[in-house]
């Protein structure tokens, strides 16, 4: 198994990045790459608490994981440390045995020169997905985050 580690600069304090990572609306907006739109279908932030998210690409021609046209993963958050970490574990709802397996998700904050310093770590990543393009999408996602917070939209 392999992991991603991305990291990103926001120009936003680390109780407002923590609220993004925790709130429905926030995810569906930032939580997806460019080229997809996500949908929440269940999303209880707490500890022990469960998600369900579905991405689907904007083109036909993209294959999902899941579907035809989208990738629905879910899972459940194992540690929340208030404006500091979020860990989450996600798996695949796929056939493909290639895409499955329990993966985590680590988002780790830390002040940085006015803002926050957002590292994520993808850890446990299934042998049919490629680390380069999911570090890809982290990256697109991380910046979506960043774009989120610096205009204030979860104050």
């Amino acid at each position: 198994m392999s992991s991603t580690r991305i990291s990103r600069r926001v120009n936003a304090p680390r109780a407002i990045v923590y609220r993004a990572l925790l709130d429905a609306r926030a995810v569906a907006t930032w939580m997806v790459p460019t080229g997809m739109t996500s949908h929440v279908h269940a999303f209880d932030a707490r500890e022990g608490g469960s998600f369900r998210i579905s991405l689907t690409y904007d083109a036909p021609t993209e294959t999902g994981k899941t579907t035809a046209h989208t990738d629905t993963y879910h899972g459940h958050f194992v540690k929340l440390v208030p404006n500091e970490q979020v860990v989450e574990l996600m798996e695949f709802e796929t056939v493909d045995a290639a895409m499955r397996g329990e993966m985590m998700v680590t988002f780790t904050l830390t002040d940085a020169g006015g803002g926050t310093d957002v590292l994520g770590v993808h850890d446990n990543l299934p042998l049919g997905l490629s680390p380069a393009d999911n570090e890809t999408g982290w990256r697109m996602a991380l910046d979506k985050l960043a774009a989120f917070v610096e205009a204030g939209q979860n104050k």
